[in-house]
């Protein structure tokens, strides 16, 4: 995989993409606890600006092993049969590490990451906020997603399933509280598969100037034996996000100069 009008960026995020792992890399160890925050002391307007560029805090937000990141919150406590096939997805992932053969999954074939992953921000992302949305512009492939403000959620059998779902959002005081549905059946979170009743419900605030704090629950009780729970935190940054195209190497040449695409299987 190969991507172009990429910046040099940190050597964590290049061995990441080099390994072939960024699909299922996990988030920040932090308390999950989400803090009451007063807000009757200052200006709630400023404190809801959530706009600018924001990279992940700390560096090494991964753990010692970026080809076998660090679960966000501590391991998952999954129903069965999923919990079987995650214990043998890692086995075979350390196999195939080991043997110098990763395996194959949706960064090495090109594809968006999905929710929630796109929030982690293996490359930086970018937040741009208007009266009727907030936007999430990721680096990585150049990705868009989209949250409508003060909009209901649509019946399921009304949304298109995409990577990103579908995210309407309120602000409850400072915080804006994001609800997401329509995740794609073929998107994973650490190789982890999910139902129809995949919920994600986020929960994003301004700490400080420099400081933003997004707290992700992921409901799916088919798959999850309780909610599971998990705090990104970014710190504001000058970068500036250039263009991330990742070339194509799906397509296949046949013998008589014909093209087609070969989305291969994906191992997780």
């Amino acid at each position: 995989m190969i991507g172009t009008g990429m910046k040099s960026r940190p050597s964590l995020r290049h061995a990441l993409l080099c390994g072939g792992l960024l699909a299922s890399l996990g988030a920040l160890h932090m308390p999950v606890a989400v803090q009451a925050h007063d807000v009757s002391a200052h200006d709630v307007s400023v404190e809801r600006d959530i706009s600018g560029t924001w990279e992940r805090y700390p560096e090494d937000w991964a753990g010692p092993d970026p080809d076998n990141p660090i679960p966000p919150n501590g391991p998952f406590k999954l129903n069965e049969p999923y919990a079987s096939a995650y214990d043998d997805l890692q086995e075979r992932k350390a196999a195939a590490n080991l043997a110098g053969t990763p395996l194959a999954n949706s960064s090495t074939r090109c594809l968006p990451e999905g929710m929630p992953t796109i929030m982690e921000a293996i490359y930086p992302i970018q937040i741009v906020q208007t009266d009727g949305q907030v936007i999430v512009l990721a680096e990585f492939l150049t990705q868009t997603r989209r949250i409508w403000l003060n909009d209901a959620m649509p019946p399921a059998d009304e949304i298109s399933p995409s990577f990103n779902g579908h995210s309407v959002a309120r602000w409850e005081g400072d915080v804006l509280v994001i609800e997401t549905q329509g995740v794609r059946p073929d998107v994973t979170y650490y190789g982890i598969p999910h139902t129809d009743d995949l919920r994600l419900t986020e929960r994003i605030r301004r700490v400080d100037e420099e400081t933003l704090e997004d707290h992700v629950t992921i409901h799916d009780p088919t798959v999850f034996a309780e909610p599971y729970s998990f705090t990104l935190t970014y710190k504001k940054s000058d970068y500036r996000i250039s263009e991330y195209i990742c070339e194509n190497n799906q397509i296949e040449v046949s013998d008589d100069g014909g093209s087609y695409l070969d989305l291969g299987e994906e191992d997780y």
